[in-house]
């Protein structure tokens, strides 16, 4: 598939880094780690200790967090499909 100067296969190893990157980055920001705090650091509510023993590093409370979730699931991903109403988006 590739061109001119790159060698055979060098645009999917690049799509494949792409993607490698993107779910390092992604399980990286869910994974909480080092000391829970003991107040949100959104809110300033104080966070449960069950909450900070379950999970290890966390900063929010619960209600903050399903919050940040869902801003998160909001994310619309890339369709890479080329169609055109992938690009109208």
């Amino acid at each position: 598939m590739a061109g001119g100067w790159s060698r055979d296969g060098a645009v999917h190893e690049q799509i494949e880094d792409s993607i490698k990157d993107e779910l390092m980055r992604i399980q990286a920001r869910q994974q909480p780690h080092g000391e829970s705090l003991s107040h949100c650091v959104e809110c300033g509510e104080p966070i449960p200790e069950k909450r900070r023993e379950l999970v290890p590093g966390v900063t929010h409370c619960v209600e903050c967090q399903q919050e940040r979730d869902a801003d998160l699931a909001q994310r619309g991903g890339i369709n890479r499909r080329g169609s055109k109403d992938s690009q109208l988006k």
